[in-house]
C-alpha cells in the first residue's frame, strides 16, 4: 500500500472539494482525507463549464432544502482564508417561471410547496408579468412564478476554487491521479488503484466524478444510473437593455439570463427527442439559429436582433432514473458513499452535500438536513424522487 487516508474521495470538483472541505473543518472528525483529481486545471470539469446558477424554485421540499442551504452558505465567510472572504459575485436577481394555461396547475402547487418550505416567490398572472418586466412578451404565457428573493447566480468556478483552497489550508491532500480501479475486501472498499501504479488504502471511499461517476461505481461492483450529458450554453449581445432581468425559463424550455452586458441561454432536448450519452464538448452550433434564438426572439421582441458573440459546452452528470441527487452509503458496501447525479443542479447544491457527506463520515447520520430520501435504495425500490422543475 503506497499510501493510506481515512476518506478517499474521487472527483476533486465542486462536489467532491465540498465534501472535503466540511470534513477537514468538522471538529468530531480529525481524520486524513486525499481528493484523487486527474485534472487540476479543470479545463473539462462540469464545475468551471456551468451556468452556475441558484433557485429555490423546485417542486420538493429536499431539493429546495439543499438550495437554501446553499444560498446562505455563498453569502458566509466559511471559506475565508487569511482573513480574506472569496468574492463569489452571488446576484440574487431571481429566477422567472412561465407556464402556458396546460402548465399553470402544476406552478400553482409548485408554488405552494416552495412557500410552505420558506421560499420567498410570488405568482405573476399576465398583466403583473407585463408590468413588472415591460420588456417581455406574454404570448401564451397563463401564469408566471418570480423568485423575489433566494435567487440568482454566482461565480460557480470561483466556489470551486475556494473550496480547494480551503480545504488544502486545513490538510487535505489532493493527489494528481485517475482512479482506474477499486479494491474490496470482506464487504468493504479496502484500496483504490491509480493509473500511475499506486494504491491508495482507505477506510471509506466517496464517489464525487461527476459525469463519470457510474464508471467509479462500476470499479466497485455497483450499478448506479447516473450517464454524460452535453449541454451548450450560447453567448449572445443585444442593444437594448433589460432592466431587471432575472433567471427566465421560457414555455418552450429555453432559458436565458443576463451575465455581465450580454446575456447567455441554452436549452435542454424536449421529451422524446435524442439525449445522447457523450463526454464530447463540442459545441452544438446549430441550436442556437434552429431553436434558441426562435424561442428568444418570440418572448422578448428586443432578442429579434441579436448577435451570438461565444458558446461553450460542459456536461450535466445526470441521474436518467429520476433527475435527482443520489446521496450516502451503498447497502451493499456501507464504507462506499455516492455524490452523485444531481442533474444541472450539483453547483447550487454543492455545500448542502459536502455538509451532508461529511456528518455520514463523522457521525454516521445526517444532523444538518435530513437526506434520507436521496439514498441508493430507492433505485433498488423503485421509488422516483419526482422533481418537475428540471431545467
Amino acid at each position: 500500500m503506497d499510501q493510506r487516508y481515512d476518506v478517499v474521495i474521487v472527483g476533486g470538483g465542486a462536489i467532491g472539494s465540498a465534501v472535503a472541505y466540511f470534513l477537514a473543518a468538522e471538529k468530531g472528525f480529525g481524520g486524513s482525507v486525499a481528493v484523487i483529481e486527474r485534472d487540476p486545471s479543470y479545463a473539462g470539469a462540469s464545475s468551471a463549464l456551468s451556468a452556475s446558477s441558484i433557485r429555490q424554485q423546485f417542486s420538493t421540499p429536499g431539493n429546495i432544502a439543499m438550495s437554501r442551504f446553499g444560498l446562505e452558505f455563498l453569502k458566509s465567510d466559511a471559506l475565508a482564508l487569511d482573513g480574506e472572504t472569496p468574492d463569489l459575485g452571488l446576484r440574487e436577481d431571481g429566477y422567472l417561471y412561465l407556464a402556458t394555461a396546460a402548465g399553470r396547475g402544476v406552478l400553482e402547487r409548485n408554488h405552494a410547496v416552495q412557500r410552505a418550505a420558506g421560499a420567498d416567490v410570488a405568482l405573476l398572472e399576465p398583466a403583473a408579468l407585463a408590468d413588472r418586466f415591460p420588456w417581455i412578451s406574454t404570448e401564451g404565457v397563463a401564469l408566471a412564478s418570480l423568485g423575489l428573493s433566494g435567487e440568482g447566480w454566482f461565480d460557480g468556478y470561483g466556489l470551486l476554487q475556494a473550496f480547494r483552497r480551503k480545504a488544502r489550508a486545513l490538510g487535505v491532500d489532493y493527489l494528481t491521479a485517475e482512479a482506474v480501479g477499486i479494491e474490496r475486501e470482506r464487504g468493504r472498499v479496502a484500496a483504490v488503484r491509480l493509473a500511475d501504479g499506486r494504491r491508495i488504502g482507505c477506510g471509506t471511499l466517496v464517489n464525487a466524478a461527476g459525469p463519470h461517476a457510474r464508471a467509479v461505481a462500476a470499479m466497485a461492483g455497483l450499478e448506479l444510473p447516473v450517464a454524460p450529458r452535453r449541454r451548450s450554453v450560447f453567448v449572445f449581445e443585444c442593444r437594448d437593455a433589460l432592466p431587471g432581468c432575472p433567471l427566465v425559463i421560457d414555455t418552450s424550455g429555453v432559458w436565458f439570463r443576463p451575465e455581465g452586458t450580454r446575456f447567455i441561454c441554452g436549452t435542454s432536448p424536449a421529451e422524446g427527442e435524442p439525449d445522447p450519452d457523450t463526454t464530447d464538448l463540442t459545441v452544438e452550433h446549430q441550436q442556437f439559429e434552429e431553436v434558441l434564438w426562435p424561442a428568444l426572439a418570440a418572448r422578448v421582441p428586443a432578442f429579434e436582433a441579436v448577435r451570438q458573440s461565444g458558446a461553450w459546452a460542459g456536461l450535466y452528470e445526470m441521474n436518467t432514473f429520476d433527475h435527482n441527487a443520489v446521496l450516502g452509503p451503498h447497502p451493499e458496501l456501507p464504507n462506499f458513499l455516492f455524490a452523485n447525479g444531481f442533474s444541472g443542479h450539483g453547483l447550487q447544491q454543492s455545500p448542502a452535500a459536502g455538509r451532508a457527506i461529511a456528518e455520514l463520515v463523522a457521525f454516521g447520520a445526517y444532523r444538518t438536513l435530513d437526506l434520507r430520501e436521496f439514498g441508493w435504495e430507492r433505485l433498488r425500490e423503485n421509488r422516483p424522487i419526482l422533481e418537475l422543475n428540471v431545467i
